[in-house]
């Protein structure tokens, strides 16, 4: 079954628009069903084109076809409002996890080889693209390692994009727009704070670099959640312990995404974080519920207000 066939659309045409009109696709990681309803919710109210994306570990746990099948009821959602969704899988690992995807209808993959050697990387991307470009699907790739933890991908010291390599990156690969490294990370330590506890910014020379290297090309920022003060606050209240977090400020983010050639943000801990603090207050306020819906509808409520931020204030896509 091909993406068009579930009613989803190729993120190409998406961030062709968005380079052009200077803005960015938001691209948010769901890992249960009230948060893909939450991320359809908020893009169908701010009309506003979208990525869905799955990790290589939800795919796992939910399985391919489930998770195709849910992002097919959300497209056609989608689409019945006019609202573009495509889906994507986030950090293929091997060229299986990604042509497993392509095989079950994704509109998107990314294979993830930032890790391996130049020359590795590229003819794994290499033999990805080829694959998914037969089938009509796109490709992200990555260049430069971002350090952290996210699903299966765990890296300790981040190493930022070399822009003089990007343009042959690209022309070997064949891929369809980058992620680059320049100073996020995954994780809920986003940004690490100077000795002096000021924050620094992210590599907007970098960012400038590979955008002369490469004129036109879209470009990926991964590990760009804000991790919301408010949200870590409603954790502690309730029972948490969630220490030691720091994410980019959302003005770092909304500059990538209105000055610069990124055209693609992936949101994933926000998400997360914003759905547990609801839940814990939900569950803290009805000590005695066991319906599950007590913290669910909360949540994607909770959720759903997030993604509607960062789709009109920090992606500047509503209405796009």
């Amino acid at each position: 079954m091909t993406y068009t066939e579930l009613g989803l659309v190729s993120p190409v045409e998406m961030m062709r628009g968005a380079y052009r009109g200077g803005y960015a696709i938001g691209a948010f990681n769901f890992v249960f069903m009230e948060q893909l309803l939450a991320i359809t919710d908020a893009a169908i109210a701010e009309k506003s084109p979208f990525i869905l994306q799955s990790s290589a570990n939800t795919c796992r746990d939910l399985g391919v076809g489930f998770v195709r099948a849910l992002a097919s009821a959300g497209a056609q959602c989608a689409a019945e409002s006019g609202v573009p969704m495509a889906l994507h899988l986030d950090h293929g690992l091997s060229f299986e996890e990604c042509r497993a995807c392509v095989d079950n209808g994704f509109s998107s993959v990314m294979i993830d080889g930032s890790a391996l050697p130049f020359s590795e990387n590229v003819a794994l991307t290499e033999r990805v693209a080829r694959y998914a470009h037969d089938k009509g699907v796109s490709v992200e790739g990555e260049l430069g390692v971002l350090s952290g933890q996210e699903g299966s991908v765990d890296h300790e010291r981040a190493q930022y994009t070399d822009p003089e390599a990007v343009r042959e990156f690209v022309e070997r690969t064949g891929v369809d727009y980058l992620a680059v490294s320049v100073g996020s990370c995954h994780g809920v330590v986003k940004i690490r704070p100077n000795q002096d506890g000021t924050l620094p910014e992210l590599r907007f020379d970098i960012l400038e670099a590979i955008s002369e290297a490469l004129p036109g090309f879209p470009i990926v920022l991964h590990g760009s959640s804000c991790i919301y003060p408010q949200y870590v606050n409603m954790v502690n209240e309730n029972g948490g312990q969630v220490t030691a977090v720091q994410g980019i400020p959302e003005e770092q983010v909304i500059r990538a995404a209105r000055e610069t050639a990124v055209c693609k943000i992936n949101v994933a801990s926000d998400g997360w974080i914003a759905a547990t603090a609801a839940m814990r207050r939900a569950l803290a306020q009805n000590p005695s519920s066991i319906d599950p819906r007590t913290f669910l509808r909360p949540a994607r409520a909770e959720m759903t207000a997030l993604y509607r931020r960062k789709i009109s204030v920090v992606m500047g896509s509503s209405g796009k």
